[in-house]
Formats: C-alpha cells, sequence, structure tokens
C-alpha cells in the first residue's frame, strides 16, 4: 500500500491551520482545477468528527465520487479522514499539527491502495503515488496562502 508523507511548514498559528484544513471552501479552492465540489453530507464550513463529504471530481478523464468520513479528531493537533465510498480500495488521510517558535508544522500521511491487483500496484507504482502527491501539494499550497496572508479571517469568521 503506497503512502505519501509531506511536510509543510507555515508561518501561521496552529489553530488557524487546523482549521483551514478541515474548511470545506479551502478544500473546493484548492481543487479547482478538477471541478472538485461537495455534493453531499457537509458541503460548506468546518467539518468535525464523525461528519462524512461526498466529493465530485473530474480526475484522470473520468467524473468520480468520493465519500469520506472524519474517523478521528483531537483538535487542533490532528484529525483522520478515510474512504467510506469511492474508486480506491481502501484510503486514509492522516492530518497532524505541530506548534513550532515561528508557525505550524503541518504533516499529511496519506496511505491509499486502489483495486485491480498487480495490474493496480503496478499504476500505483508508475503514476498515481506521484499524482496523489501534486493533489496533496497543491492542497498544502492554497492552505499555506489562506493561513500566512488575511484570508483566513474573513472565512474563519464566518
Amino acid at each position: 500500500m503506497p503512502t505519501i508523507h509531506l511536510t509543510t511548514f507555515i508561518a501561521a498559528p496552529v489553530e488557524v491551520v487546523f482549521d483551514l484544513s478541515r474548511h470545506v471552501a479551502v478544500h473546493k479552492e484548492s481543487m479547482a482545477k478538477f471541478g472538485e465540489e461537495a455534493v453531499a453530507g457537509t458541503r460548506f464550513g468546518l467539518i468535525e468528527k464523525d461528519d462524512t463529504v461526498t466529493w465530485k471530481a473530474k480526475h484522470l478523464f473520468k467524473n468520480r465520487l468520493l465519500r469520506v468520513k472524519i474517523t478521528e479528531m483531537k483538535k487542533p493537533q490532528s484529525f483522520t479522514d478515510e474512504q467510506a465510498d469511492g474508486d480506491f480500495k481502501s484510503m486514509k488521510h492522516q492530518h497532524h499539527f505541530k506548534a513550532c517558535d515561528n508557525g505550524t508544522i503541518m504533516i499529511d500521511l496519506f496511505d491509499f491502495e486502489i483495486p485491480y491487483g498487480s495490474a493496480g500496484k503496478w499504476f500505483s507504482k508508475i503514476y498515481l503515488t506521484r499524482y496523489m502527491r501534486k493533489l496533496l501539494e497543491q492542497r498544502n499550497k492554497t492552505i499555506k496562502e489562506f493561513a500566512e496572508t488575511d484570508k483566513w479571517r474573513k472565512l474563519l469568521a464566518k
């Protein structure tokens, strides 16, 4: 099962980074290129423990639905979302946040597996892992942009 491990420094308080990481509008903006939108479950604002969100987007030439559930949450240190329904055989995304002197260290651990046996493993190895890493990097870039500018104040004040 492939695991993607990303570490991102963000010059903002841990509470701000934590909330931006679980805000539906921030995720939607980070995936705008793919037309991603929340179509069921929690569709606006902050996701909480036990919430589900169904995302619709065009990835790899096909419209796809992915329903995730927030299975764990320790504010503002971590939360975990896991696939409840979708194209993956399994998917688990752990989000960790550590306050440091001048900001926050955000750590993503993204584990996934696709069906199709050895053909799926081969596809993951040569293409899908890199594709998923780029999606996560784009998401983190958007969170960083919101957190390090005044964009977050208006969004989180709602």
